[in-house]
């Protein structure tokens, strides 16, 4: 699996806008479990819904392209 660089939304590891996808690159992880472990806290967190969290992080994060892997 390629690393990213610097923080980017995926173009490989998308379901819906490579959110996920591009964190579980850049730290290293399985998109799967970042999708899930996102899932149990956003629907354990009254205080902050998750699909408000995702949307800002879909528009404040970059799409990766090929230069953004190692």
């Amino acid at each position: 699996m390629a690393k990213l660089a610097k923080l980017h939304r995926s173009q490989n590891n998308r379901m819906i806008a490579g959110v996920m996808g591009g964190i579980a690159e850049y730290v290293g992880w399985s998109p799967t479990w970042v999708r899930v472990l996102f899932f149990i806290i956003s629907t354990l967190s009254a205080a902050v819904p998750g699909i408000l969290i995702y949307i800002i992080l879909w528009i404040i994060m970059p799409k990766a392209n090929g230069q953004s892997y190692q």
